[in-house]
């Protein structure tokens, strides 16, 4: 029996070899924060590593936008919002057609059972503000798939 390499000409395989898939578009990171200052900061930062972004005020927007937007890779989310807090955010999204989404949550004002309850919700991670801003580029180019 022959190889699958054997069912092409040598012609028929260079023409595969230039032919490329045309580049998918980059995914995107949706910010939630309620805080408009925190949240603008944090996207204009990404922005400026290259990184796409689009923004939440609270939960509801951020559910409406993963419903809306396809090309949200990664979420990040502050823990404090009202009405919906962060991990009623995470548990909505963990029992949606997005439960697979990756997320990082960014906090000033946690404690342990908020940490243990988000990772028993399967975060990426948890920070802490004031963030690192170096660590928090490092997962999202990792959760993207950018390196």
């Amino acid at each position: 029996m022959s190889e699958p390499d054997d069912l092409l000409s040598d012609a028929e395989r260079e023409a595969l070899a230039t032919v490329t898939a045309p580049a998918a578009e980059p995914q995107k990171v949706l910010i939630v924060d309620d805080n408009l200052v925190a949240r603008e900061a944090l996207a204009s930062y990404l922005k400026g590593k290259g990184i796409k972004c689009v923004t939440a005020e609270n939960a509801e927007r951020a559910l409406a936008c993963l419903k809306g937007e396809r090309k949200i890779g990664v979420l990040i989310t502050d823990l404090r919002m009202g009405p919906v807090d962060g991990l009623e955010l995470i548990r909505r999204i963990r029992e949606s057609e997005n439960a697979a989404l990756p997320i990082i949550i960014v906090s000033g004002d946690a404690d342990v059972p908020d940490a243990i309850a988000a990772m028993h919700l399967s975060v990426v991670d948890f920070l802490l503000k004031p963030i690192d801003l170096d660590k928090l580029v490092g997962l999202v180019r990792k959760e993207l798939g950018l390196g």
